[in-house]
């Protein structure tokens, strides 16, 4: 039994685990921002360099080298027990389109969703046939915001302040479904503060606090990066 295996538990444990195939610079910001979040991550390259690289910048990312094409290697290593693997690798696109399908429909895989990198439309449109759930091109979406949005699936927009502060447009926790601000009271149990609230293109600015949030709605809110990470994220 490898040691991945060892870390995961029940399903929901099984979501929040995540695979990163391929440590370069969009990759390794993936796997910085998820361990950064509390996320367990397991790192897979072909390059020893590129793993040796990736453990100066944080030893605690388990980081193994791997060929990405080999199904019984990613196999071995727990890519396969994962709920989520990425896939930033770009170059060859072979390489980035078969460990694409091997993390999708790989014998005995556990993985829920899988998110490739992707070069160009028809590089986007190959990766969709062999089952990416999702495609980000790097010039679109850094490794740092995706790894964000995996880990706060909720975040809809973010607008960076400053060095400390942001404002969100997040989709309503269903912990607050039902419940009115002024019961939430964020400013007291989440030092944020809410600028707007409501459905999508009908959203209520400064709304009042007897305000009631509902499911599917969305809320938009403002504070420091920690106050708004400590939301709930579902």
């Amino acid at each position: 039994m490898n040691q991945w295996w060892q870390w995961q538990g029940s399903s929901p444990e099984l979501a929040k685990s995540f695979a990163v195939i391929g440590v370069g610079r969009f990759g390794s910001a993936v796997c910085k921002e998820l361990v950064r979040a509390g996320a367990e991550v397991l790192a897979i390259d072909a390059s020893q360099r590129a793993i040796d690289e990736l453990r100066l910048i944080d030893p605690a990312i388990e980081a193994r080298v791997v060929d990405c094409t080999d199904e019984e290697a990613l196999r071995a290593s727990g890519v396969l027990d994962v709920g989520t693997v990425v896939v930033a690798i770009s170059e060859p696109i072979e390489a980035s389109i078969t460990a694409t399908l091997i993390a999708k429909d790989g014998q005995g895989s556990r993985v829920m969703q899988v998110i490739s990198r992707a070069t160009s439309d028809l590089h986007e449109k190959m990766l969709r046939r062999v089952g990416a759930d999702k495609v980000v091109f790097p010039s679109k979406m850094q490794g740092t915001r995706l790894g964000m949005e995996l880990v706060r699936p909720n975040l809809l927009e973010r607008l960076r302040l400053d060095d400390r502060n942001s404002i969100e447009e997040i989709k309503v926790p269903q912990k607050f479904v039902g419940r009115s601000l002024r019961d939430l009271n964020l400013r007291k149990n989440y030092n944020v503060s809410v600028l707007a609230a409501g459905p999508e293109n009908r959203l209520t600015v400064n709304p009042p606090a007897s305000y009631v949030l509902n499911d599917g709605e969305l809320l938009v809110v403002m504070g420091a990066s920690e106050s708004l990470e400590a939301l709930p994220s579902v």
